[in-house]
């Protein structure tokens, strides 16, 4: 009876320790996605490419989406959109929020995360001032212990705030 019973808590204690190691893990996976996209807004605000060379994959077939614009490869994202759009602009903000993050697969090497956006610039030749809201997509690729971006969308419009009803 009491090899029975330490059997039971054996296998107790370690499925406990799975799930626990796994929630952990996830966690951290969570945490360098989050990171990820923190100096993706660094590297748009600051025109430097260097987070986007750090952080999404460069391979053959590349596309990163961007309001209706389509950068084919990561040299293309950086060369002609993430460093020159910073020097048209006086300043430059970009805020994501309430990121959410996904993981998929039974190793779960492959996540999606999707976040609000909130882009607000002003054009130094037209002193034209932008603000935009939309939604941004970034698909990741456990590669070697680390995520990279594959594959990215923006879309945003006009910020429109939403007005209060009144009665």
């Amino acid at each position: 009876m009491n090899k029975y019973i330490i059997a039971l808590l054996t296998l107790v204690i370690s499925f406990t320790s799975i799930a626990h190691d796994d929630n952990d893990h996830s966690n951290k996976d969570k945490k360098a996605i989050t990171d990820i996209i923190a100096s993706i807004k660094y590297g748009w605000e600051n025109g430097d490419g260097m987070p986007f060379k750090q952080n999404f994959l460069d391979f053959k077939g590349a596309r990163y989406i961007e309001s209706g614009g389509q950068n084919k490869g990561l040299d293309s994202l950086v060369t002609h959109h993430v460093e020159p759009e910073k020097g048209a602009m006086g300043y430059m903000t970009l805020d994501f929020s309430d990121i959410e993050v996904h993981f998929e697969g039974e190793k779960k090497s492959f996540a999606w995360a999707i976040a609000n956006t909130r882009f607000k610039a002003k054009l130094k030749k037209s002193d034209r001032e932008l603000d935009k809201s939309g939604y941004q997509t970034f698909l990741f690729r456990k590669i070697d212990g680390e995520w990279k971006v594959v594959h990215s969308h923006s879309s945003g419009h006009d910020y429109k705030p939403k007005k209060e009803h009144q009665h």
